[in-house]
Formats: C-alpha cells, sequence, structure tokens
C-alpha cells in the first residue's frame, strides 16, 4: 500500500496537550472575520482512530468496509487506509480515489445497486470483483461486462418507518433469490455472498434478527446450486453511539455464532459510513443576512401559538444550505442544532428563529424553529457532527464553493497510532505542530482542502 494520496494538498495539525478544537474554531474564526467570512470545517482525524479502537472492542471480528460516499475528503480516506478498513465504491471516481491509496481490490466492494455498464467494465478492469446485485437485469449486465465478477445478493429488510416510506429502496425477496441464482448459474456467474442493510434510523434490532435468519436461508438455497457462499454483509446503519453499536453487537452476535459460526469459513463484513465520519467535523457558518418576520409563519402546521406578538421573530441567512453542506436536510432531519459562537450572558433573551441558506429557494431552510439570542450580521454559528453525507462530490450549485477543511489531530491520537504500528513517514509529513497558544496567519501551514 502507498499509503497517501501523492497529490493530495492538506496537511493535518498536530495538537499539544494544551490545544484544543474549540482553540481551533476560535482561531478559524478569527482569521475568516479578518479574511472574508467563508464557512469551514474542522476535522477532527483523531476521532476516526477512536472510533475504530471502539468498533474493534465492540464487534470484531466484523471488518469495517467505509462507504466512500459518505465523505470522500482525502484526510478521510487516508486515515482509513492506514488504518487497514476496506472501502465500499458505488462510482468509478471513488474506486478510483481508493485505487490511488494502494487499497487492494481484494479490500474494495462496488455497492452502486444501479451500475453503469463502462463502470461495471472499470471494476473489471481494476481487479474488483465484489459487487453487489438485486436483480436479473442488473445481472444479465455484470454478467456481460464483468465475467469474473462475484456477486453478493442484496436481500431487503422489512426495517421501512413512516419517515422512510418515500425513500427508495433496494433488495430483493427471498423469493427471487431463487429466480437469480438459477439465471447466475446459466451465465456462469459465481455469487459468493449476501448484503443487506438495516436503517440507522430503525427502532427495531429484531430487523436484524430476521435478516440474519433470510440470509442463513440464502446460503442454504445457494449450496443446492453448487454456490460456494463465503461473506456476509450486514451492511450500514450504525450510528456513531457506542450505546448503539453495544446494543446491535447483543442482538447479532448470537445469531452469527449460530448460523455463521467461524468453522464455516463465511466472513462478515460491515458498511459503517456515518460511525466514522459524522462526529469528527463541525461546520462554522457566518450569518450573512437578517430580518424579522411574522411569529405565526415560523410556527410548524398544529401548533398553538404561545408568545407575546410584541416579541421580535428573525430570519437569518447563513452563507452555507441545502445545495451544500446541508444537503442532507433534503431527505432527512438534521441531527444536529445550531450553536452561538459568540458569548453571551445566561440570562439574555432568547427568540424564536429559523435558518435558511444563501440561495433564496424556499427549499433551502437549514431550521425550521428554534430559540437564538439576537444575533447579527456577521455573527457565526456552529453544527456538530458534520462530517456524513456532505463531504463527497461537489454541489452542481453554481454559486457554492465547497468550504474550507482543517484537519487536526491530538498528540494522544497520534500515540494511538504509532502504537498500532501504522502511523508510516509518509503520514508523518502530512503533520504540523500547533503550539496551546494558537495565532496562525493565513500564510502559516495551517493547510486545507477544498
Amino acid at each position: 500500500m502507498k499509503g497517501f494520496l501523492e497529490d493530495a494538498n492538506y496537511s493535518i495539525g498536530l495538537l499539544d496537550e494544551g490545544a484544543t478544537l474549540a482553540d481551533v474554531i476560535d482561531n478559524c474564526i478569527y482569521e475568516h472575520t479578518h479574511a472574508g467570512k467563508k464557512a469551514f470545517y474542522v476535522g477532527d482525524l483523531g476521532k476516526l482512530v477512536r472510533n475504530n479502537i471502539q468498533w474493534q472492542n465492540v464487534m470484531a471480528p466484523i471488518k469495517p468496509f467505509y462507504p466512500v460516499r459518505c465523505n470522500s475528503t482525502p484526510g478521510v480516506l487516508e486515515i482509513l487506509g492506514t488504518l487497514g478498513i476496506g472501502f465500499a465504491c458505488s462510482s468509478k471516481s471513488e474506486m478510483a480515489l481508493v485505487q490511488d491509496l494502494g487499497i487492494s481490490p481484494e479490500n474494495i466492494i462496488y455497492t452502486n445497486p444501479c451500475k453503469q455498464a463502462s463502470q461495471i467494465k472499470y471494476a473489471a478492469k481494476a481487479g474488483i470483483n465484489i459487487m453487489t446485485c438485486d436483480n436479473d437485469i442488473e445481472l444479465k449486465k455484470i454478467s456481460r461486462n464483468h465475467p469474473n465478477a462475484k456477486l453478493l445478493l442484496h436481500i431487503a429488510t422489512e426495517d421501512i418507518t413512516a419517515d422512510e416510506e418515500m425513500n427508495m429502496k433496494f433488495g430483493t425477496t427471498l423469493k427471487n433469490c431463487r429466480h437469480l441464482m438459477e439465471c447466475a448459474k446459466e451465465l456462469g456467474v459465481q455469487i459468493v455472498g449476501v448484503k443487506f442493510h438495516v436503517s440507522g434510523s430503525c427502532k427495531d434490532l429484531q430487523t436484524y434478527i430476521h435478516a440474519i435468519s433470510d440470509a442463513r436461508c440464502v446460503f442454504d438455497m445457494a449450496e443446492e446450486f453448487g454456490f460456494k457462499m463465503n461473506m456476509l454483509d450486514i451492511g450500514g446503519g450504525f450510528t456513531g453511539s457506542e450505546l448503539q453499536l453495544e446494543e446491535v453487537n447483543h442482538v447479532i452476535r448470537p445469531l452469527l455464532d449460530v448460523y455463521f459460526p467461524k468453522e464455516s469459513g463465511v466472513n462478515v463484513i460491515a458498511e459503517p459510513g456515518y460511525y466514522y465520519v459524522s462526529s469528527a467535523f463541525t461546520l462554522a457558518v457566518n450569518i450573512i443576512a437578517k430580518k424579522a418576520v411574522e411569529y405565526d409563519k415560523l410556527l410548524p402546521s398544529g401548533v398553538e401559538q404561545t408568545r407575546n406578538d410584541d416579541e421580535p421573530v428573525f430570519t437569518y441567512y447563513i452563507n452555507d444550505g441545502v445545495y451544500g453542506s446541508f444537503a442532507s436536510k433534503l431527505s432527512e432531519k438534521l441531527n444536529t442544532i445550531p450553536e452561538v459562537h459568540k458569548k453571551y450572558k445566561e440570562d439574555e433573551p432568547l427568540f424564536a428563529s429559523s435558518l435558511w441558506g444563501p440561495s433564496c429557494d424556499e427549499l433551502d431552510q437549514i431550521v425550521e424553529n428554534c430559540l437564538l439570542p439576537e444575533l447579527n450580521v456577521g455573527d457565526w454559528l456552529i453544527f456538530d457532527n458534520m462530517g456524513s453525507g456532505t463531504l463527497g462530490e461537489q454541489s452542481a450549485f453554481n454559486d457554492y464553493q465547497r468550504p474550507l477543511i482543517y484537519y487536526m489531530m491530538s498528540f494522544s491520537d497520534w500515540d494511538e497510532m504509532q502504537d498500532a504500528g501504522i502511523a508510516s513517514d509518509t503520514l508523518m509529513k502530512n503533520f504540523f505542530f500547533v503550539p496551546s497558544c494558537i495565532q496562525l496567519s493565513p500564510e502559516d501551514r495551517f493547510s486545507t482542502a477544498a
């Protein structure tokens, strides 16, 4: 493995014991206030190291394959690559990014349920053989373009909640698996395992029990057709919470021990994406406009008005929105609340407020209703848990420029990497020391990835 992208233009600030991420954010806000007030991220790459240690402690020997679409920034991919994690790719560009890390094709899975023929051919040429499939049309397309493909049959799970009914669902039924195996046998395509996915919003962990039981049925079915199955992919849906990780493990471990014991030779993998990166990134945005509005326009439908009409109500516009860092807001609820950066008194009055992006689009609403002290144009807001879903491909919105990213890591996390024997000399070149008293100028090597 080469280790690190040779053309990646970024570096990682190594914090001494007296410096904190809050210090970094304060310094960046100071610099941006004087240089243009652009939105920016601070990425704690040490969080990836800690999350991986937690995964190994709770979920081993289930091997993680990180979904690149969650966050494809170079710092994330390179740290995860040095940790020995596999990668789940949904496009040619993602496969190319991972290949540039020197990752072995055996540690890459092509997971897009609707693959382009040209990208299947690319995977074949690159030696990326493992890919998912959930219908006969996809199966025939793969057979024509990748004769050495090894398929994971993607089976459906019954985890649809009221909030998810409108989302696209993928996966085939048990009944159709037999038909797919018949087709694969005729076409000479290898089927080597099963994949399923349980959404992170699913509250009923019994869904895992049903999914693993169904997977066992597919494995038994495969024996009838002479397929040698050796892989089970339990998908993603891991929220990042240690408690949720332990709860999932408590549910699945007994079933895996019975249905897929170690001596069966079946490798169990997972696709934790949000788990690794969400909590590692903090977004800072700037208020670019402000206006007072009528209170009843801010209230969700069905909510009774209870405030004094004389109190001001504010709408704030920020320099990032759903066509940028808040893109996931278009399909799901925002999982973080804004924090005001400036200091204000504990007894300072709070006002009903809403937050909007810069596009002036009716869809570009970030927060519908929240309580904030009165803010002014130029003030900063901080959003935690912003590392997943938006730090991938560039937005198509004309005026959107991806915020700068400032990568950091503490000395203790760096020591963890050294103790694990994965801190190479190549990696060390990406680091620079940040003292506890941070005073960085724009020309300092406090570098960014755009």
